[in-house]
C-alpha cells in the first residue's frame, strides 16, 4: 500500500467528507494505492481503559482496530489526515487516535531514551493534514497558538518518524462561497502526491 487516509469526521453530510471524496478520485485517478481508515464510521473507540493504559509500556492492547491501525502505519510510505479543526486544535477522536494507536516498543510506533522519543514510522515519507476550519488560517496561526502546525505536524508526528510534513487548511468554511469551495476542490483533485 503506498498510502494511508485517516478521515475523522462524523457527519457524511459535511465539507470535510467533500473533500475524502475527491482525495480518493484523485489518487485513484493517479493510481496510487491507498486504505482508507474512517474512524467514526469504524466506530474505533478514542479513549482508554484501565486495562488497555495497563499494556502501554509492553506495546499491547485490547482493542483490535489498534493494532490494525498500526500495521496500516507502519505499511505506507504517505498519510493524509482529513479532519476539521475544533477549538484551534485536532477533534478528541484524533487525539485519541495518537493516543491508543502510538504504542511504544521496538517495533511498533516509536521507542523512549533519555533525550526523548525516537520515532519508528520512517517509512512514512510524505504526510499532508488537510483540515477546516471557522477561523481564518491567520487567526490559527498568529492568535490561537498554531496548535495544528507546531504540536500536531511539527511535534507529534515529527516525534513519530514522519518526513516531509504539509499542512494545508481551508479556514472561514462557514462564510465561504460555493465558488471558493469549488476551487479548493479542484485543488484537492488534482493536487500531485509525493
Amino acid at each position: 500500500m503506498d498510502t494511508l487516509i485517516i478521515y475523522c469526521h462524523p457527519y457524511a453530510q459535511s465539507f470535510n467528507h467533500v473533500v475524502l471524496e475527491r482525495m480518493q478520485s484523485n489518487l485513484n485517478s493517479q493510481g496510487i494505492n491507498y486504505q482508507l481508515i474512517d474512524l467514526y464510521a469504524e466506530h474505533f473507540d478514542p479513549t482508554y481503559s484501565a486495562e488497555e493504559l495497563s499494556l502501554y509500556h509492553q506495546g499491547g492492547t485490547v482493542d483490535p482496530l489498534v493494532r490494525k491501525y498500526l500495521a496500516l502505519l507502519k505499511s505506507c510510505q504517505t498519510v493524509i489526515f482529513i479532519t476539521p479543526c475544533w477549538w484551534n486544535s485536532i477533534p478528541g477522536m484524533l487525539k485519541g487516535f495518537i493516543d491508543k494507536v502510538m504504542k511504544e516498543g521496538s517495533n511498533l510506533s516509536h521507542t523512549v531514551t533519555r533525550t526523548g522519543i525516537k520515532g519508528l514510522l520512517t517509512n512514512v515519507q510524505h504526510c499532508y493534514v488537510l483540515t477546516t476550519s471557522t477561523s481564518p488560517t491567520w487567526y490559527l496561526r498568529f492568535f490561537c497558538g498554531n496548535a495544528i502546525q507546531r504540536v500536531f505536524v511539527n511535534t507529534t508526528l515529527k516525534q513519530l518518524g514522519f518526513e516531509h510534513r504539509k499542512w494545508l487548511n481551508f479556514g472561514e468554511i462557514s462564510w465561504s462561497s460555493p465558488q471558493r469551495r469549488q476551487r479548493y476542490l479542484q485543488k484537492i483533485a488534482q493536487y500531485r502526491f509525493k
